[in-house]
């Protein structure tokens, strides 16, 4: 049974989506195992993309101190709705 899709890692899933690619883009899958190769991939598109949204608020979210040093600050609602 494959690893559920929000316990993985962002590497993880990419790598997997991928092989998913891959594999159909070799055309030799029998349609039911392509329709459901599609939908997880589709799946793990939607979290890479999550995942990407969460580093991106997180970097935006680090800020230089006057004394040169870094830390973080709470991110104003910017109004943007993601991806």
């Amino acid at each position: 049974m494959p690893e559920p899709i929000n316990a993985m890692s962002f590497e993880d899933a990419l790598s997997e989506l991928e092989r998913i690619v891959r594999g159909l883009e070799g055309g030799q899958m029998k349609l039911e195992d392509a329709i459901s190769a599609y939908e997880r991939g589709a799946a793990l598109r939607k979290h890479c993309d999550a995942k990407l949204g969460e580093a991106e608020m997180r970097v935006r979210a680090i800020v230089q101190n006057d004394d040169g040093s870094t830390g973080t600050e709470p991110l104003a609602d910017t109004g943007e709705t993601g991806r």
